[in-house]
């Protein structure tokens, strides 16, 4: 007679890897961590002996599409303006759901950190324009604008727990205002020309997700096409197709779509069901189906798609988009730039203007706007914030990288310009990063209470 072994210990064993697995996925440093080591291998990869193939795998060109919807663009292309919309959809979920219940949701939270990212993006451009007076090299001046939310919130994370929570709410607050400074500026200031007959795209895309909203319909495949339409339209427009990303996100709903039934009396009801016919002693494994889709609808329905499509995207984005993108733009190559004596100087002023800008004008924008507007009587510092918490929020700000890198590639069409502004991106975020640990570790020593 055979017997079958007991699956309970393997069960067990896979179920506590399983946890672990998503715990690792979830802790913001770990993030941060595989975002730099991407960054790093794209750097070795540029200036190893294979730089060449590095080169040339990222100009491959690549065709999506079917009939007269074809289009070919390099691979380069599908990461920067494909891949990235869904970056930008998270952004965009982020932004919702803190206009609604978080940080920014009242004129009174969201006064610091509106002016603390006024001044951490105005102060930086201030000093890149200063600094650079080529037109060319003007065109970056929103470069050192950017933070990093992945970057910087994984560095922070570094600290652990000495930390108050009120800081990392400020420090998320003033990325996500610099992600809608960023964003404003590249519709204003890096798109093409103008096409009206692409808006025309555009909304009917948009407008038929108000119908699937409006019609309660659920499954996340449903709104493929038209979050497809949304990004061709803005494509044609002329607009960066990646802004799309952060117009589906606003649309998202913050409301769960809750049906005729309260979800909690059905899945009740479901599981109340699953467990008679479970417990037949002849039972048809097909009987199970309906219970366990009536508890997966009531699941659907018990969290608000805003919560539920960033829970099912955050480790796709921050282990796959990310440290793409981070692979495809980091790699530059640092045995010369093939410059003359006049281009070099641009490249140089560049790259001064944006370390400057994210190192130094970014903690100075931040802290003396902040503390400045709170003298004027414009805001109030929280309880439970600190202006030691302040510092370090300003320092950890510089941290660009991601959003500063993707903006390089829209200024410059010049190579050679292109790769001193990537390299002073990542030179600059790695001195913030450090500077922001040293400042944050200084400042508080001692574990904050509970």
């Amino acid at each position: 007679m055979n017997r079958h072994p007991n699956p309970a210990p393997a069960v067990a064993v896979a179920d506590k890897f399983s946890d672990a697995l998503d715990r690792f996925l979830h802790v913001e440093a770990i993030s941060g961590i595989v975002l730099l080591i991407a960054a790093c291998v794209a750097l070795g990869w540029a200036n190893s002996p294979w730089g060449a193939f590095y080169e040339s795998l990222w100009h491959a060109p690549l065709t999506f599409g079917a009939g007269p919807l074809i289009i070919e663009q390099p691979l380069h292309f599908w990461v920067n303006d494909g891949l990235m919309t869904i970056f930008f959809l998270v952004v965009g979920l982020e932004i919702r759901r803190e206009l609604h219940e978080g940080a920014l949701a009242t004129l009174q939270q969201a006064a610091l950190p509106v002016v603390a990212a006024l001044g951490g993006v105005a102060i930086p451009a201030l000093i890149y324009f200063l600094i650079n007076t080529d037109p060319t090299a003007r065109e970056g001046w929103a470069i050192p604008t950017a933070t990093d939310i992945a970057f910087a919130l994984g560095v922070l994370a570094l600290l652990g727990k000495r930390i108050p929570a009120s800081v990392r709410v400020l420090l998320l607050a003033i990325a996500i205002i610099d992600d809608i400074a960023a964003i404003l500026v590249i519709a204003a200031f890096y798109s093409s020309g103008i096409k009206l007959a692409g808006f025309g795209i555009f909304a009917a895309g948009v407008a038929l997700v108000w119908l699937w909203h409006w019609l309660g319909i659920r499954s996340a495949l449903a709104y493929l096409p038209p979050a497809l339409i949304v990004w061709l339209g803005l494509l044609y427009a002329g607009l960066h197709p990646t802004l799309a990303g952060v117009v589906l996100g606003l649309l998202t709903p913050v409301q769960p779509l809750v049906g005729r039934e309260n979800p909690l009396t059905r899945a009740s009801r479901a599981l109340d069901e699953f467990k008679e016919r479970n417990s037949r002693r002849s039972q048809d494994a097909h009987e199970l189906l309906q219970p366990l889709k009536e508890m997966q609808r009531a699941q659907l329905e018990m969290l608000p798609p805003v919560v539920r499509v960033q829970a099912v995207l955050h480790p796709w984005v921050a282990y796959g988009v990310m440290p793409l993108f981070a692979l495809a733009n980091a790699g530059v190559h640092l045995g010369g730039m093939g410059l003359d004596g006049e281009s070099q100087l641009v490249a140089m002023k560049i790259i001064t203007g944006i370390t400057l800008g994210l190192v130094l004008g970014k903690p100075i924008g931040i802290v003396f706007v902040s503390l400045l507007m709170v003298r004027l009587g414009v805001c109030k510092l929280p309880d439970e914030l600190s202006w030691r918490g302040v510092l370090t929020v300003g320092c950890l700000a510089g941290i660009g990288f991601t959003m500063s890198i993707f903006i390089s590639t829209l200024a410059f069409s010049d190579a050679a310009l292109l790769s001193a502004a990537k390299l002073s991106v990542l030179i600059a975020s790695a001195l913030a990063a450090v500077i922001g640990l040293i400042v944050g570790y200084v400042c508080f020593r001692r574990p904050a209470a509970a």
